[in-house]
């Protein structure tokens, strides 16, 4: 093996074409090869290679970045694949290629952060370094106590336990909720289990960045913002341990 050779989705990652789980996905459909021929899960590049991704030349990108927040409205999909209607990178119509750091579902609106820097959304998304998301939740019924210490404590979802988290009631049947973790439909998940039904959800928080920006419009991160982000990831790691 070569010292300077790199996995393909890495790659990917770093020209800014996706993020590396888009780049599997990419993979495994067969669209990426490496010299002509087709590149599969484990190949490597070597820095003299011609990688293309369905067709289209991939190369690295300038190393700055982009980081855009958005504040997503309802009905928004927040898929790279622009054969779903009303996807995320259709919506933002943004003129460098970009794709969004995990997912905030169909329903739900809010604080959704998009980039082209592959290794920042690895170690967003990994549950294990336990970033911080904030949401403002509205159940479709009055909230007590028992509810809330029961969501603060964790619920039984997609056979697992959900981790503790904060919770704190807004008014009768509001209340926010601090996670560290990204499970399926996690929020909606834990409220049908204990017999509510989400009406209203709405993320407000991503670590260091706070939603601020009206609903439908995005704002490039500052770069205070963007160091404070790299601080609060300095020991994150980008990838699952095998």
């Amino acid at each position: 093996m070569e010292s300077n050779d790199i996995r393909i989705n890495k790659f990917l990652s770093e020209c800014g074409y996706c993020s590396r789980r888009e780049a599997d996905k990419l993979l495994e459909n067969g669209q990426i090869t490496i010299n002509g021929k087709l590149a599969v899960l484990g190949s490597k590049v070597l820095p003299n290679d011609e990688v293309r991704a369905n067709g289209k030349l991939v190369m690295k990108t300038s190393s700055t970045y982009t980081y855009l927040a958005l504040n997503k409205p309802r009905g928004i999909e927040c898929t790279t694949n622009q054969t779903v209607k009303n996807n995320i990178v259709d919506f933002v119509n943004f003129k460098e290629r970009i794709f969004p750091i995990g997912r905030l579902d169909k329903d739900s609106e809010g604080l959704i952060l998009l980039t082209n820097d592959g290794d920042i959304v690895n170690k967003i998304l990994r549950a294990k370094n336990n970033h911080e998301k904030e949401y403002i939740v509205k159940v479709d019924q009055q909230i007590n106590e028992k509810f809330i210490d029961k969501m603060r404590n964790g619920v039984p979802i997609l056979d697992t336990m959900t981790r503790r988290c904060k919770v704190t009631p807004v008014d009768e049947n509001t209340f926010k909720i601090v996670l560290t973790q990204g499970l399926n439909r996690q929020i909606r998940r834990m409220c049908e289990h204990l017999g509510y039904e989400v009406v209203a959800l709405k993320r407000i928080r991503i670590m260091s960045i706070k939603l601020d920006v009206a609903l439908g419009r995005y704002r490039e991160l500052t770069s205070d913002e963007v160091n404070q982000l790299n601080q609060l990831l300095l020991n994150s790691e980008k990838t699952a341990t095998t």
